[in-house]
Order: C-alpha cells, then structure tokens, then sequence
C-alpha cells in the first residue's frame, strides 16, 4: 500500500459509519487461510511480530474497516487477537466487521451454529478482540443453505442488535432471496459476496439491488 486509502472514496456504513473504500481482511493473518493450509515456515513469534506491524502500517496509511472472524485462526495464531495485540485502545473511527454461523474446532474442523448457538460466537469475537460491541456482524451463509431461507439465524442477529452487542447487520454469500428475506426482519448494512469481471447475472442483479437500497 504506497498510497493514502482514502483517495479511493468513502462510504457511511449503515448511513452512519464512514469506512474508507478500501479496507483490510484478517484471514491471512494466521500464516494461512481459513479454507485451506498455507505456511512458510516462519516460527509464530516472527508471524506475530509481522502480522502486528502490517495491521499498525495498515492504520496508518488510512484503512478504517477491518474485516475478520473468530474462524480466521491457524495453531499458532488467531486473527482476532492479533488485531486486538495490534490495534487496542482502538482508534477512534476504526470499524470492525466479523462474521459468524461458521466455526471451527480445535482441531480446525468447521461446524455451523444454529440460531441459539450465534449469541455464543458473538461473544466470542467480543472476547478475543476486547471490545464490549461489534461494529458489524455478517451472516455468512453456508455453500449447501444457498437455496435454503435464514431469517431463523438472522433474527437471532437482530435480537442481539437490540440487546447493544452488534450495532449494525450484514449478510455473506447471500442470495437476492436472502437478502429480501433479511431485511423483512431487521436492517441490512452490507452484502459480502465474491464480486469481480465476469461476474454471473445474478450477482451483477444483486449489486444493482444493493445500490438502489443504499446497502455496502
């Protein structure tokens, strides 16, 4: 990053929050992605130190929005508490999102929570980056719910919205179908979705959506 990122635009997350267009994801924090191995031998103190300097620089040149997830972990080092080492007293106008429906063992093995068990992840993250709310959760949802409706998960989101957990929703890997779905419960702040050229029709329909609602 050799430029200040706010050269790229701002948008107001949730009509409220300013984030800098270009933000930072956490998942290769670790030392390897969260769907898959990738290690270059470093040893974890190195990884750290390493991992910690990129967010700090990330800051600097400007990056206000933070993408991670308490599933972002490998068996040396978690995302999550690396920006919390990195970053905490936050900034003032630094936002974080995470998602949740997602999780992983120990051992690495992912499982999905149900409605009830999203409360617990939540807190989860709260926990691991020592903050008492979360900017925004995304419901990411599962490759074989695609066709399958959430509002199930998402109101159990929206509850926790009101409770002062979470201050803003979103969605990941959703359909149109979804995001309908969604908002017909609580507000939708974002769409986090794969998105580049050649994109399908119906993802280029759902960003089309997207801006007519004024949603990320």
């Amino acid at each position: 990053m050799s430029t200040q990122q706010n050269t790229a635009g701002m948008w107001r997350l949730g009509g409220e929050l300013p984030v800098n267009r270009i933000g930072f994801g956490a998942m290769r924090l670790t030392g390897r992605t969260a769907f898959g191995s990738r290690q270059d031998g470093s040893t974890a103190a190195v990884l750290r130190e390493r991992s910690i300097a990129v967010l700090r620089r990330a800051v600097e040149l400007g990056v206000n929005h933070i993408d991670t997830a308490a599933f972002y972990f490998s068996p040396l080092l978690s995302a999550n508490e690396l920006i919390n080492r990195a970053l905490a007293p936050y900034p003032d106008g630094l936002v974080i999102a995470t998602k949740v429906w997602p999780g992983r063992d120990p051992s690495g093995e992912w499982w999905w929570a149900r409605p009830e068990q999203l409360r617990g992840q939540v807190e989860e993250n709260l926990r691991q980056l020592g903050r008492d709310h979360l900017d925004l959760v995304n419901l990411r949802v599962p490759p074989s719910r695609r066709d399958a409706p959430l509002a199930e998960h998402f109101g159990a989101l929206a509850e926790l919205r009101e409770a002062g957990l979470v201050r803003h929703l979103g969605l990941s890997n959703a359909t149109a179908a979804h995001l309908a779905e969604a908002r017909a419960v609580a507000p939708v702040a974002c769409v986090q979705n794969a998105f580049g050229i050649g994109a399908p029709a119906a993802e280029r329909e759902l960003l089309r959506a997207c801006g007519e609602q004024g949603i990320a």
